[in-house]
């Protein structure tokens, strides 16, 4: 099962807070978290401050670390089937993931332990391949990016049928 994974966090730096994780399966449910206690609105770009954080709903959506851990724990663990986890920018969500998944220093026993890179999929592309796909600009919202990436993947792998 491909779960589809996008991250939101304080900007483009080593010293980057995780904000907002999602992860959409190809068919199931999906886990979305915000988190209140990593990060500050100063640690934050101005371009994070403008087009990140106004999206949030942290009365919906808003947990602590530890109970966002959790949570995604409760979730990886509601898989039988091995979970491979796809993202447009491993090198950055990955270290995420990573950092909510081990929480309790045990690797989740049904995930991969490594992402798939989406972009070396999406690389090859030529431009007949999407069809009628209207590519929007990302959301900068981690359950609509995921969910994007998701739809992506499955048109794609539709039209290579």
């Amino acid at each position: 099962m491909k779960l589809f994974l996008d991250c939101e966090f304080t900007q483009l730096n080593r010293e980057a807070k995780l904000i907002s994780l999602a992860l959409v399966p190809e068919v199931g449910e999906e886990f979305y978290v915000e988190l209140m206690d990593t990060y500050r609105v100063e640690d934050c770009s101005d371009f994070v401050i403008q087009n990140v954080l106004p999206q949030l709903d942290s009365n919906r959506h808003g947990r602590s670390l530890a109970s966002a851990q959790a949570a995604l724990k409760s979730y990886l663990d509601s898989f039988e089937e091995e979970l491979e986890i796809c993202s447009d920018a491993p090198d950055w969500d990955w270290r995420f993931f990573c950092q909510m998944a081990d929480s309790a220093d045990k690797w989740p026993s049904n995930v991969a332990n490594e992402p798939t890179n989406l972009i070396h999929l999406f690389r090859h592309l030529e431009g007949n391949d999407l069809g009628e796909v209207d590519l929007p600009e990302l959301p900068h919202h981690a359950l609509l990016d995921a969910r994007l990436l998701a739809d992506l993947y499955q048109h794609l792998r539709a039209n290579q049928a």
